[in-house]
């Protein structure tokens, strides 16, 4: 059987990219993606190394940014757009840990859903 020779992957040169940062009591993760919609990055504060209720403060939020924006730079990213979603504090921390490494962010967007009437409540409680 023959051995085929891989050719070696090449790392994008992607000057704008869109940051999907999540953010909820428990936890934050951060996609970085093109302006497509492809993929380039991504972190939590899991893959960080934190466990328990340190994950959803905002210091880890700061440690995941700085890491993405580190990472951002070997390929060659110098705007941010930002999609914010979710009601943790680590969402405003993401940006200026952005901010502080050299990234020039861009747009910062609330994604965060809303329901128009939402689900039935239920019923009233009896004592």
């Amino acid at each position: 059987m023959a051995y085929k020779k891989k050719s070696k992957k090449q790392r994008r040169q992607v000057d704008t990219a869109v940051a999907h940062v999540r953010s909820t009591f428990n936890n934050t993760m951060v996609s970085i993606t093109t302006t497509d919609g492809d993929v380039l990055l991504r972190s939590s504060a899991g893959k960080m190394g934190f466990k328990g209720s340190r994950k959803g403060t905002p210091y880890v939020a700061t440690q995941i940014g700085a890491t993405l924006a580190r990472e951002m730079g070997a390929l060659g990213v110098k705007n941010v757009e930002v999609n914010m979603q979710g009601p943790g504090s680590g969402r405003d921390s993401v940006v200026r840990a952005f901010q502080s490494n050299g990234l020039n962010v861009t747009l910062l967007r609330d994604v965060t859903p809303l329901p128009h009437n939402g689900t039935r409540a239920p019923k009233k409680r009896r004592v």
